[in-house]
């Protein structure tokens, strides 16, 4: 059938719902009420109604381009810009034989330009910039006798440029920048007389740029930049392009000086030959380069190290509309004086002189520069004191003085300064406070002072403001005091060093809000208390460094979860008790404990002594693991639902207790100046632990027989640590029934786990009480292993009749709960719920069947705890479970007969382990409504217990 304007519909329907990646929404002018001449996009030659240009730009369909456009055969126009298309050009394009512009940039096309199109022959605009395209330039270019502009930057092309490039006599834009093209620059190209602009960046030619190319005088854009380039470039350049606008060939290996004929280029704006190696004096004269506004020489050998090495910027005070000033990396010497900097242009945006020789003051006229965005003088010779005239910079972003002679103290005028974003001051001599007004600079994201002379605390309510803030570098100073509370409301802080001052104290627990730490050192300093269990929290850590402080205690086992540390050192300290075993722990290569003489344990190669066996013939376990304590409530309501959940605990217990005081007078007046006395002024010595809401401390009041834990209010000691210490802990003690907790234990633990759990969701009142942090460090177990639920900071309390409201306030998006144990529906924003601790419950228990935390390293890419169980059948249920669960009950244990080991693992055992297994997972379904409710767990439970015991 012979082409006609209805095959053009044709054609342009099924375009579109290729182009649109079949969006009905997409194009709602292409449709049958009108002409497809009036669509969008769509012109048409006036006599015959033919398609002759198709131009969509700027969309997010991404779709391809279908064999249909071939059909469009009298097409002029092809302009298909940033539409997101990807797949390959179709070969039908070959059919568009009048096609004089095709426009395909900012796209995601890949595969290779099709040879079809080699019958294009009118083509006289090819613009494929910013795609993926691949393979060699195609040499059959070069018969496109009619192209005036051929772009290919930014794509994936190899090889060589091809010589036939040179016979297009009309070419005057040729852009092959950003490519992957090598060889040499074909002379051939020096045949492209009317060539106004060639862009070859960004490649890896290689060679010398060949003699013919400098007979393109009508050259106003050149641009080699970034190849290894070589000879002596410059030298030619004044007189071979008279018309030279832009110069840009940094990034090379060219030698030679500059010559002074380039202020005969009256036209040049951009002149930037940065990371050569040319040297020599710069021309002092450049004063008629009017147009100049981009004049980049770093990173060459440009001067001497002697005074008349700046001259030259007196002669750049004529090119007033100068903007970037770039002398970085060079051998200039000579004094910084006022006529040279406060005469230069005041459109000035950057101004970086760092990494040369030169000497002086900073010029009080450097305050005239009042565009300046990026101001660098680092690593010079430069004395005296920062100039108040600094203060006029409002829009100043970068400032970099560091590794020079300054001294005084930082002025109190960078608070003026608020756009800044990255301040370098590090490496001088600056003394005094770090200035209040700092406070002001909101905007600031890195901030380096390390290497100086300042004093003093370094102040809250300042790094606190600035929530950008990325890195904070104070080492090498004498600050005191302790670390800002604030900067725990840094969620961006990457780096934070304040080794080699004077701080001292605790670590606040305010920064387990840094989640974004990758380093943090703190060497060398006079903190102390214990290393907090919160850092192990800060899963992005990579270098923890705690060297050389009074850090005591013992090592939170936490930090085996930082999977991406690489850097220990927690050397002299007077830490004590067991290394942990697992994670970095496991690899002598990357921590350091040396100067700890009262630690034992961990891995052989640490070769530590061994830890104390633990006594067979008591229900404890070892000291360190012994200052564990009931994390509890803060505040009005959560102390009244510890109250309650206290005494229905104390119910439970068959132990009688004494009829001197103690924790069961619950309503016994004690005074501040007790519990002051009691814990030694709330010493670091006797903090045993801390909660979501506050520290805990252990003390000994009068007539109590027992120690009492102090928080808010005074709580029973817990002496036998949290579920979570007893299922991790390294200690192998066949004979030590509280170090391995046998199956009994176990399911006794999680039946008082459950009825605290019942008690919360059903028998605490008309609202119930969801504890929402249920986990084994929130269990604690007292001299006879009977668990408590502890730390309700952040329980909530629901009403069935508005807990599904949109004015709950028990809404998810209030707490945090700890990672691995919070349900998924809180993480898309649902209501607390009972279910949600029933959620959290299992975790629990299938981490007390498999000794396996949520967070394990082997957890990922599909596979959780609860698929790890789940997965196990009732004959593999030995293999996942943790091995001390099939060591022999003893009959100590619960006085009852003896099971041998053979018939634990062949008989009972293992029945109770699948059906402890089921619990869990019937805990954990995704669908909230489908999980397993608290009295049938508490039925199940009890079911176990007496298989067990039968």
């Amino acid at each position: 059938m012979p082409l006609s304007s209805e095959t053009d519909k044709i054609a342009l329907l099924a375009l579109k719902d290729k182009l649109t990646n079949g969006d009905h929404d997409a194009l709602p002018s292409w449709n049958h009420s009108l002409h497809f001449c009036e669509w969008e996009g769509v012109t048409c030659s006036r006599r015959r109604k033919r398609v002759s240009a198709l131009q969509l730009q700027n969309q997010y369909w991404g779709g391809t381009l279908t064999s249909s456009l071939g059909n469009l055969t009298f097409l002029r126009v092809i302009n298909l810009t940033n539409i997101n298309l990807h797949g390959e050009i179709p070969r039908e394009v070959g059919h568009l034989r009048r096609l004089q512009i095709l426009d395909l940039r900012q796209n995601n096309l890949r595969g290779q330009i099709p040879m079809e199109m080699i019958n294009c022959s009118r083509l006289e605009v090819i613009i494929l910039h910013f795609n993926n395209l691949t393979g060699k330039v195609p040499s059959w270019f070069g018969s496109m006798m009619q192209l005036t502009q051929l772009g290919l930057a930014v794509n994936g092309f190899v090889g060589s440029i091809p010589a036939s490039l040179g016979n297009l006599s009309s070419l005057e834009d040729l852009s092959l920048a950003y490519n992957h093209l090598e060889g040499t620059i074909p002379p051939a190209l020096g045949r492209l007389s009317k060539l106004t602009f060639l862009s070859l960046g960004s490649n890896n030619l290689s060679g010398l740029v060949p003699t013919p190319l400098y007979n393109l005088s009508n050259i106003q854009h050149l641009s080699l930049i970034e190849n290894q380039l070589e000879g002596t470039l410059l030298l030619n350049i004044p007189m071979a392009f008279p018309n030279l606008q832009k110069l840009t060939c940094g990034m090379n290996r060219f030698t030679g000086t500059f010559p002074s004929s380039i202020s005969n280029l009256s036209e040049l704006q951009q002149f930037d030959i940065t990371k050569n190696d040319f040297h020599g004096p710069i021309s002092p004269n450049l004063g008629s380069l009017l147009k100049l506004t981009y004049f980049n020489v770093g990173r060459n050998r440009f001067g001497s190290g002697r005074g008349y090495d700046l001259d030259f910027l007196s002669s750049l005070h004529n090119c007033t509309q100068l903007q970037v000033l770039a002398l970085d990396n060079n051998y200039l010497g000579g004094v910084l004086t006022e006529d040279l900097v406060g005469n230069l242009s005041s459109n000035l945006i950057m101004l970086t002189m760092g990494f040369n020789q030169i000497s002086g003051r900073i010029p009080d006229g450097i305050g005239k520069l009042i565009n300046l965005a990026a101001l660098g003088m680092e690593k010079n010779f430069l004395q005296g004191t920062i100039p108040y005239s600094i203060g006029k910079l409002k829009n100043l972003v970068r400032l970099t003085l560091g590794a020079n002679k300054l001294f005084g103290n930082i002025p109190l005028v960078i608070g003026n300064l608020t756009m800044l974003s990255a301040v370098g001051l590090e490496a001088n001599k600056f003394e005094g406070f770090i200035p209040f007004t700092l406070g002001n600079c909101t905007k600031m994201e890195r901030f380096y002072a390390n290497n100086n002379n300042l004093s003093g605390n370094i102040p809250n309510q300042l790094f606190g403001y600035q929530k950008g803030l990325i890195e904070l570098t104070l080492y090498s100073n004498s600050f005191t005091g302790l670390i800002p509370f604030d900067l725990g409301n840094l969620n961006h802080l990457s780096i934070l060093y304040l080794q080699e001052n004077k701080l001292s104290g605790e670590i606040p627990t305010e920064l387990s809000g840094c989640s974004a730490l990758r380093e943090l050192t703190l060497e060398r300093n006079s903190f102390n208390g214990s290393i907090p269990s919160f850092l192990g929290s800060l899963l992005s850590l990579e270098t923890l460094d705690l060297s050389h402080n009074n850090f005591s205690n013992t090592i939170p086992h936490e930090l085996v979860n930082l999977t991406l540390l690489n850097t220990l050192n927690l050397s002299f300290n007077n830490l004590s008790g067991e290394v942990p075993v697992g994670g970095v722990f496991n690899n002598i290569t990357t921590i350091s404990l040396t100067g700890n003489k009262y630690l034992c344990g961990g891995i052989l190669k640490l070769n530590l002594p061994l830890c104390p066996k633990l006594p067979s013939n008591k229900h404890n376990i070892s000291h360190h693991k012994r200052k564990i304590i009931l994390i509890s409530v803060i505040g009005g309501l959560l102390i009244f639902v510890t109250i309650f959940y206290s005494i229905y605990c104390l119910k439970k217990k068959s132990k009688k207790l004494s009829s001197s005081p103690s924790l069961e007078h619950r309503y016994l007046k004690v005074s501040y100046g007790e519990l002051h006395q009691a814990t030694n002024g709330f010493s670091s010595s006797t903090l045993i632990g801390t909660g979501s809401s506050g520290a805990v401390y252990k003390g000994s009041l009068p007539h109590f027989e027992s120690p009492v834990a102090v928080k808010a209010i005074v709580f029973e000691y817990m002496p036998n640590g949290s579920l979570e210490t007893l299922l991790h802990n390294t200690i192998e003690d066949d004979e030590s029934t509280n170090a391995s907790l046998n199956l009994l234990q176990r399911v006794n633990i999680a039946l008082d786990v459950a009825f605290a759990l019942d008690y919360l969701h059903n028998d605490s009142g008309e609202e119930a009480i969801v504890h929402c942090d249920v986990k084994p460090s929130n269990v604690l177990l007292d001299d006879e292993v009977v668990a408590h639920l502890g730390d309700f900071g952040l329980a909530r309390l629901i009403n069935d009749v508005t807990s599904h409201s949109s004015n709950n306030q028990a809404s998810s998006s209030a707490i945090r709960g700890t990672i691995g144990y919070i349900p998924p529906e809180y993480g898309g924003g649902g209501s607390v719920s009972r279910e949600g601790d029933m959620y959290s419950y299992e975790i629990l228990l299938l981490e007390m069947l498999t000794a396996k935390k949520p967070t394990d390293r082997m957890f990922g890419e599909g596979l959780n705890l609860r698929n790890f169980c789940n997965m196990a059948t009732a004959e593999g249920i030995i293999e996942i479970v943790d091995s001390r669960l099939l060591i022999p009950i003893d009959e100590q244990d619960q006085g009852r007969r003896v099971i041998t080991r053979q018939q634990n693992m062949e008989d009972t055992i293992p029945e109770c382990l699948v059906s402890f297994a089921r619990i869990g997972i019937a805990c954990s379904e995704e669908s909230p409504s489908q999980r397993m409710g608290i009295k049938d767990v508490i039925m199940e439970l009890h079911a176990i217990k007496q298989n067990l015991l039968s």
